[in-house]
């Protein structure tokens, strides 16, 4: 890789890849959580339960966990740009169709197919980052794709909800659609072809051997299992509270609720203040300090006033945030190889446990109510910290000879 084909902080090429990205990020989790806060919606209108409905973001999120492992390979043989631009342009197509669609099973199966389709920008961004920019901007570029990723997920939740007060809801889908379709255009003009990037043969065998090497990695299992557990109890949260909020302890409306995902926002300045303290108390501390502010969180929201449910799904949120900073960093750490497949690997977990613990919250919402969703939240925290310790263990004394670094940017 030539330094002359690399794009440099502060030229066009940078803010246009820098916007681009962006934009993909946001297409990416606006059109992935758009139906979470239309948990009652859909209750109401097809008369099913509150855990049938979660399986409209649980098939999404399933099928996108699976197919991650394989987005990197694939893109390694198809070119990161294609890839990457067939994905935005492709959800927002499948949203549209979404928000025409009368049958609950057909919903399914198209949320099942964006799945599948977004997993090839996620992995694919940041390896298309860490090739085509200066190693000393990468840093920067990743952290506004990030923010894209963020942004988007908030926006998608908040304003499909909002707009449900004003429009039905599938119109409020299509406007999500709308929205993501431009800024796919956009995305496709803006991105700067691949300079750096070098053509690799597809090897399923290859790719396999790599995956079960990491699997095989007892630090590696325990960062998958923290993984799997808090972003299982964090969905399951949020995909719950909505009917908690929306019914008769609080009765408060769509446009009400959805400012509970405003949260996110100080979710993301925990990840970057607990990410900061990293070299001075270590990662294994501030893991542990972040579950101890989980279960504060999820505490509070079992009381009956609502300044204290809104606060402890703040807390509950900055908590998980720094969980996943922490935990996310620490992969790079301990992958002996492959970093990019360990970090597939990450994100699989991750969405497996979003997808089954999501789901299956809802048959404990069902069965004892909102203190049924904190009994599971609880128990998931619980084999967390246990996954936790066992990682304290194994890394004890070794987590100070390495610098802070995302699965991305480590070398």
């Amino acid at each position: 890789m030539g330094k002359d084909n690399l794009i440099r902080r502060g030229t066009g090429d940078y803010r246009r890849a820098n916007l681009a990205l962006f934009f993909a990020g946001f297409v990416t989790f606006s059109t992935l959580y758009d139906f979470q806060p239309l948990f009652p919606n859909l209750v109401s209108e097809f008369a099913i339960s509150p855990t049938v409905a979660s399986l409209t973001l649980s098939f999404a999120t399933f099928a996108l966990a699976w197919t991650l492992p394989l987005s990197g390979t694939l893109s390694d043989a198809l070119g990161r740009r294609p890839l990457m631009g067939v994905a935005v342009i492709l959800t927002s197509l499948l949203t549209l169709v979404t928000a025409t669609l009368d049958s609950l099973p057909a919903i399914l199966v198209l949320r099942l197919m964006q799945g599948i389709v977004l997993a090839g920008v996620p992995a694919v961004a940041m390896a298309y980052l860490s090739e085509e920019i200066e190693p000393r901007s990468v840093g920067n570029a990743m952290g506004l794709y990030i923010a894209g990723n963020a942004f988007g997920g908030m926006t998608g939740r908040i304003l499909t909800a909002w707009l449900t007060d004003f429009i039905p809801w599938r119109s409020a889908i299509g406007v999500i659609a709308a929205i993501s379709l431009v800024l796919g255009v956009f995305f496709l003009i803006l991105l700067p072809p691949s300079r750096n990037f070098q053509r690799r043969p597809f090897h399923l065998g290859q790719l396999t051997a790599s995956l079960v090497n990491h699997l095989r990695n007892p630090g590696l299992l325990c960062l998958y299992l923290v993984a799997f557990t808090c972003m299982g109890g964090f969905v399951t949260l949020y995909n719950y509270v909505t009917f908690r909020l929306l019914g008769p302890d609080f009765g408060l409306s769509q446009t009400e609720v959805a400012l509970i995902f405003l949260a996110y926002a100080f979710g993301a300045f925990g990840s970057s203040f607990i990410g900061a303290l990293v070299h001075r108390f270590g990662r294994g501390r501030l893991l542990f300090y972040s579950l101890a502010i989980m279960t504060a969180g999820l505490a509070l929201t079992l009381l009956a006033a609502l300044p204290a449910v809104i606060a402890g799904i703040v807390i509950f949120t900055i908590g998980f945030f720094g969980v996943h900073s922490v935990a996310s960093t620490w992969v790079g750490f301990l992958a002996t190889h492959s970093r990019g497949q360990a970090s597939s690997l990450y994100l699989f977990f991750y969405y497996l446990g979003s997808s089954i613990s999501g789901t299956a919250g809802g048959f404990f919402y069902g069965a004892w109510g909102w203190t049924g969703v904190v009994l599971l939240i609880f128990l998931l925290i619980g084999l967390a910290v246990l996954a936790g310790r066992r990682l304290a263990s194994l890394s004890r004394g070794a987590e100070s000879a390495s610098p802070l670094c995302t699965p991305a940017d480590c070398p």
